[in-house]
């Protein structure tokens, strides 16, 4: 009976999922007709008389039901600390700006700069080496990783300890691979060894890639994991050996699962870390900014204290994205509560994007200690054309109720929305509108019924804080 509840859930779980995000292994599914919706109770009512039906669903999405067995039933559960990781992180990533082309100068620089430009004290603080840090062998006596010794002559702690003493946080790069991306030692299989050895060195993040995978540790589309849960599957299974590594270690580390959306990683991500990847890497284009907000706005539920989608790492300072790209770009991750890791030499921006990335109240809402959910679509005015990715959200924070609008076309529009359609906004006579970006209150004053217009230019954003005026 108890095995069948678990079944029966996952079928469900999977069927609410193939109509929210359209996912791909479902076509078209009807639930039995014996299911009713039970509204009152926002459940699902199902009898007896329905288990012969349910067992049909079941064999036709491979869903086992039996106890679990191999690596699912024996992976230890560590949840992720809750010392660490509450809110999205912020800081620097190496590899956008350098790839493997790193060394302690650099990294030590990146600190440097982020309290020389005010981004310390901004909140800021991680400075994350990515990969190529280590030589391409393991010490073959004690099998720990080993720093390149051109790169990092003077070891991984040292640069930790410089790093710490500036009063910044510092992270690693690892692979729940054989090998990492660009080919060096991996920690599939050495888990509990790197994590000590992390631990010993300072690391208080670590992001955790995706390369390199043997076969036996992959899943595919076709094979659904025990009970339909895919915290049971294969790739969850190599991140449940970091993250339980990491948990027996006496420092709290950071862990970002970097899984690239595979495994259908934002089920389980918060069970295993805090923060979990929902793409392949980022492009500094027009093109990558559009898709990733996609991408992620299937699965804003997931995202809360201590757990957060990834849209990795920021492309401001890099490529072809024009200014006011670069605003929607780190707009989006901070309205959407997205970890923000800048990924570039941080002394080539110019005092414009230095004031894009400061911006107090955007990286206020993302970092609000009351308020752990993000922005959410909405539907801006009765008959409102549906976009993709949509062009209107709103979210709370400690502040009050705040309305994002990005203009996704590549044109100047006209874009409004009534006030009246925005969720949770509390009733008042009167409202106020403050602009997020200049920090100054529109002179106009707003009823219920107000409509609000704004001119933006092709792909920028616009952002407000919305105060009920209080007579």
């Amino acid at each position: 009976m108890c095995i069948l509840r678990r079944a029966w859930d996952a079928v469900l779980r999977d069927y609410c999922l193939s109509i929210k995000v359209q996912n791909p292994r479902f076509s078209s599914t009807v639930l039995p007709e014996q299911i009713a919706q039970d509204s009152e109770m926002g459940g699902i009512a199902v009898t007896l008389s329905v288990f012969a039906a349910i067992t049909a669903v079941l064999a036709q999405r491979d869903i086992p039901t039996g106890p679990l067995t191999g690596l699912a039933a024996t992976t230890p559960t560590s949840p992720p600390s809750k010392l660490i990781g509450r809110l999205p992180a912020l800081g620097w990533n190496s590899w956008n700006a350098y790839r493997c082309d790193i060394n302690e100068a650099k990294i030590i620089a990146a600190a440097s700069q982020l309290i020389s430009l005010g981004l310390k004290d901004a909140g800021y603080e991680y400075v994350n080496i990515d990969d190529c840090w280590a030589e391409m062998q393991r010490d073959p006596l004690t099998q720990r990783l080993v720093p390149d010794s051109k790169k990092f002559p003077n070891g991984i702690k040292n640069v930790a300890d410089k790093i710490h003493a500036m009063g910044l946080k510092f992270g690693i790069y690892s692979d729940a691979g054989s090998a990492t991306c660009e080919r060096y030692p991996g920690s599939l299989g050495y888990e509990l060894i790197d994590a000590e050895t992390f631990s010993g060195w300072g690391v208080d993040y670590l992001k955790y890639d995706n390369c390199n995978v043997p076969a036996n540790w992959t899943d595919t589309s076709t094979v659904v994991p025990p009970f339909g849960d895919w915290y049971h599957s294969n790739s969850a299974i190599r991140y449940r050996q970091m993250g339980h590594a990491l948990a027996s270690q006496p420092r709290p580390i950071e862990f970002a699962i970097c899984s690239w959306g595979e495994g259908h990683v934002w089920e389980w991500g918060s069970r295993v870390g805090h923060s979990w990847r929902m793409t392949k890497d980022s492009r500094p284009q027009w093109s990558f900014v559009k898709s990733f907000i996609e991408t992620n706005v299937a699965h804003l539920s997931k995202t809360d204290f201590f757990g957060h989608n990834d849209m990795d790492m920021m492309e401001i300072g890099n490529g072809d994205l024009d200014l006011l790209e670069q605003r929607t770009h780190f707009a989006a991750w901070a309205f959407l509560k997205s970890p923000i890791l800048l990924g570039t030499d941080l002394s080539a921006l110019s005092s414009e994007q230095v004031d894009i990335i400061k911006n107090k109240e955007f990286l206020a809402f993302n970092q609000d200690a009351t308020v752990g959910t993000p922005a959410l679509p909405f539907i801006p005015y009765s008959g409102a054309a549906t976009a993709s990715p949509p062009e209107y959200y709103a979210g709370r924070s400690s502040k009050g109720v705040h309305v994002f609008v990005i203009n996704t076309s590549s044109y100047k529009r006209t874009m409004q929305f009534s006030i009246a359609n925005v969720p949770d906004l509390l009733p008042a006579a009167d409202y106020r509108i403050h602009d997020m970006w200049t920090g100054a209150d529109q002179l106009t004053t707003y009823t219920r019924n107000s409509t609000v217009v704004v001119t933006l230019a092709a792909h920028d954003t616009a952002a407000y804080l919305i105060d009920p005026v209080r007579r």
